[in-house]
């Protein structure tokens, strides 16, 4: 019989690539969603090749008191599921609660199967880096700025990973944990939704930001975080935390591959304000900003992330898509999809 592995937040972005690739390499799924029912969400998954026999989906709700202990007589889990909402209302209640609980949830279910294995987290950049400061950045790193009132999605990020952590220390169940910690993920979309990454792409050529800002990003593509869970799923040398992340690009370039891509430029931003005067006059401006982007444009306006993917590239054997050719791919997506006007 073939491997079975379990996938919370099945219908998310980087879940639902991962679930094509177990799928192709003939893996069995059982995918938790809120609502199997809601074919809107759940629709590109039955569509999956494979899927029909091979996926099967099932409810849970990350703020249950014990939401997957009914779905663990699995092999591997990946556990996916988490809230990204960047401007909160009650950053404890929408963001922290859910992320913390779902995680410990989902590790002592793990530990009440005996035939699970290895768990693998998503967990993201933002548990390693609250704003760059010129550091190279590594696996090794922690977020210790963030807060409720800081950057509250990097917040319950890292809490989220460090309460995985402090259960494997703590309670030494027979399975590993491995971490992914992806940057910013964009990518072709397997449904018709917008994932929050790719919306900053829709943003940026629908003339929501006001100019040229001294914003960089790490990027990675979508199918190359799904391939990087997939390979820590059995890899042998697999241990601890995985960086991943393939290169940066500036807000200048990113307009330039906009265009290059096909979309309608009319909207794009002209005016470049990436420089020290733009920096202090949109440090300014970030405090009439609701409080999420407030906070972000703080601590990343004229920061340049710098980080190694070394070791996610030694151990997992993962080789990046070209960042330039992801933004393309993304761009093309979401014009196809109706998200982006293309150029007439």
């Amino acid at each position: 019989m073939s491997e079975q592995v379990l996938v919370s937040g099945a219908n998310g972005f980087i879940a639902s690539h991962s679930i094509a690739q177990l799928l192709e390499q003939g893996k069995r799924v059982i995918g938790t969603v809120r609502n199997p029912h809601d074919e809107t969400r759940t629709e590109h998954l039955r569509a999956l090749p494979g899927a029909d026999t091979g996926l099967t989906l099932v409810a849970a709700d990350l703020t249950a008191d014990d939401p997957f202990s009914a779905y663990t007589d699995v092999d591997a889990i990946l556990h996916m599921a988490s809230p990204y909402v960047l401007n909160a209302a009650d950053a404890q209640k929408d963001l922290v609660d859910p992320a913390v609980k779902g995680t410990v949830s989902m590790l002592r279910a793990a530990a009440k199967s005996p035939r699970v294995k290895r768990v693998v987290l998503t967990s993201s950049m933002a548990a390693i880096t609250d704003e760059p400061d010129g550091r190279l950045l590594s696996e090794a790193d922690w977020n210790d700025k963030s807060t409720l009132t800081r950057n509250a999605y990097y917040y319950s990020k890292t809490m989220a990973e460090r309460a995985a952590w402090d259960f494997m220390e703590r309670e030494k169940p027979g399975f590993d944990l491995i971490v992914i910690n992806p940057f910013m993920v964009i990518g072709p979309a397997l449904s018709s939704e917008i994932n929050t990454s790719n919306q900053i792409l829709v943003d940026v050529a629908a003339g929501v930001y006001p100019a040229i800002l001294a914003l960089e990003w790490g990027f990675v593509d979508v199918r190359d975080v799904a391939e990087a869970h997939v390979r820590a799923l059995t890899a042998s040398d697999a241990n601890g935390r995985y960086l991943c992340a393939a290169g940066n690009r500036n807000m200048a370039e990113l307009v330039q591959l906009i265009r290059k891509a096909g979309a309608a430029s009319g909207k794009l931003p002209s005016l470049n304000l990436a420089h020290g005067l733009g920096t202090s006059l949109m440090m300014l401006a970030s405090y009439a900003q609701p409080a999420g982007v407030g906070s972000y444009l703080r601590t990343h306006l004229g920061r340049v992330p710098r980080f190694t993917n070394a070791k996610i590239q030694a151990d997992l054997g993962l080789r990046f898509r070209d960042v330039d050719q992801t933004i393309i791919d993304t761009v093309k997506d979401l014009i196809r999809l109706g998200h982006m006007p293309a150029a007439s």
